[in-house]
């Protein structure tokens, strides 16, 4: 859901950042039919939401979450962490050299739709509406992750209370500000390990 924050995480390296963003969408063991280079996108993506999921600054933001939306407090925590890199871009992203955040943006886009033919089919959908709707740079505002809630609570088969969760973000605004500052840069760290140990 983080397709900002694996994006970034992910460096340099276009098959990374591709592997990171289309990662939710390859199901099943590695290597799943894709090259070798998009394979290792998707690991790392795998790898990073196992580091965050572990990692006390993340459980603190999903404790942070309310009883009524605690099921779904991973998945929202991972919108407010792309709201908060997208809204603070020029501390978190430009401060590391990364260009501005729509120009940003905009070549993560070209890099997916450069890679489109070797994802998995049930991705080509959703990576086009988030190229078309401009997905990432949208995460900057509340309204942005209010409307990517929504979508997702409509997608879901069973009922659910992911439409209206951004009330839970502004309800402790100052909490997750604190755990993304600490989060950040600890899985900045954890990536640069796992890239140098494969």
């Amino acid at each position: 859901m983080n397709f900002l924050a694996h994006a970034l995480l992910a460096g340099d390296v276009p098959a990374l950042v591709v592997g990171g963003v289309a990662g939710d969408w390859v199901k099943g063991p590695l290597p799943c039919g894709l090259p070798a280079d998009l394979a290792r996108g998707v690991a790392l993506h795998r790898a990073i939401d196992a580091f965050a999921e572990t990692h006390p600054a993340f459980c603190a933001s999903r404790a942070r979450v309310s009883a009524g939306r605690r099921r779904y407090a991973g998945v929202l925590v991972d919108i407010f962490y792309d709201h908060l890199l997208a809204r603070d871009w020029t501390r978190y992203g430009m401060a590391q050299g990364a260009a501005p955040l729509s120009e940003y943006c905009a070549g993560v886009y070209r890099q997916l739709a450069a890679r489109r033919a070797e994802l998995p089919e049930a991705s080509h959908h959703a990576l086009e509406l988030m190229a078309r709707e401009d997905w990432l740079q949208s995460y900057a505002g509340l309204e942005g992750i209010a409307d990517v809630l929504a979508r997702m609570s409509r997608r879901v088969r069973r009922p659910n209370p992911l439409a209206g969760g951004e009330a839970e973000f502004v309800a402790a605004v100052e909490g997750f500000e604190r755990d993304f500052r600490v989060w950040l840069p600890d899985a900045q760290r954890f990536v640069a390990g796992w890239l140098t140990a494969r």
